[in-house]
Formats: C-alpha cells, structure tokens, sequence
C-alpha cells in the first residue's frame, strides 16, 4: 500500500510544495515544529533511509542541502537543523526545521499556520532556490 508521501507525489493528495525534481520533493510539514519545516523525500518509496541505494541516498542529501540553504534565506532563524526519524511515515524523509532555539528541534512543540502562511512560505522558501 502507498505511503502518504507516495500519496503526496502521485497528486493524490495536496501538499504545499517548495521544490521537485525528477526524483526527490520538498513540501512544507503540515504539523509544523516552526513555521517553515519542510519535509525532503525521495520518490521512490522505500521506508529507512540507510536502505536508499547509494545513489538515491547521496541525492536526497544534496537536495536536503539546497533546501536547507533556501529556508535558511527565507526564514528568520540561527540554523536550519535537519532530523531524521521516519516512525511516523514509512517512506524515507528528512525533516528540516529552522531553529531559534533547542526546543524548535523537540517535535512536541507544535506550531498553528493557516493556508494562506503556508502557501506564501512555499513561495518564499522556492523564491530562493
């Protein structure tokens, strides 16, 4: 069965994008840490992300850091912090998340953004790509 993400990257269901390519997409979190937690997922569905080939592995760093370095841009922070958890979601995914503070990186600190902020931090974290 598809995982959401695939869900994500079929149109099945919407997301607010920030970027793609042929093979990876960056998307805000919708229950976001800080405003501007974005989500970096390759598209090909494989649930750990040490069980990415090597290719696909090194390609979701790249594209990870050049998201994280557009974020940074876009969103008043001290740096961009990067996770990886993967229980919630069986489908490899790294989470960046601008931090103010440690407790930015804690995931139960949750933040509230309505769908007009989301659509215009996708906008701004993409105007920097």
């Amino acid at each position: 069965m598809a995982s959401i993400f695939t869900k994500i990257i079929n149109g099945d269901i919407p997301c607010y994008k920030v970027a793609e390519t042929d093979d990876y997409l960056a998307f805000l979190d919708i229950n976001p840490n800080t405003e501007g937690h974005t989500l970096c997922i390759p598209k090909k569905e494989v649930d750990k992300l040490f069980d990415l080939d090597e290719a696909t592995y090194h390609g979701l760093m790249e594209f990870s850091r050049q998201i994280a370095i557009a974020l940074e841009k876009a969103v008043p922070c001290e740096r961009i912090g990067m996770t990886v958890i993967g229980l919630e979601v069986p489908h490899a995914h790294v989470h960046l998340i601008p931090l103010k503070g440690m407790d930015d990186a804690r995931f139960i600190n949750k933040v509230t953004i309505d769908q007009d902020r989301f659509e215009a931090l996708a906008n701004r974290i993409a105007s920097f790509l």
